[in-house]
């Protein structure tokens, strides 16, 4: 957490919810634009975004939204 008390990073889960998209929409969204940051620990794997990736997908998905409905 930074100095306001806000996590710098979100779960992939978490930023499904934030977003109102889909995990697997998410997932491959950020694959297709190199967003996330991978972390392993074990055989356990998360994928953590900064706020600022979610802007960016958030964006992608607006527009992919306005072309799917042209």
């Amino acid at each position: 957490m930074n100095q306001e008390g806000v996590a710098r990073y979100v779960t992939r889960a978490r930023a499904s919810f934030l977003l109102g998209i889909p995990v697997e929409e998410l997932g491959r969204m950020s694959v297709e634009c190199g967003l996330g940051h991978r972390e392993q620990s074990g055989k356990e794997v998360e994928i953590y975004f900064t706020y600022e990736e979610l802007r960016k997908i958030c964006q992608m998905a607006v527009h992919q939204g306005e072309v799917t409905h042209q």
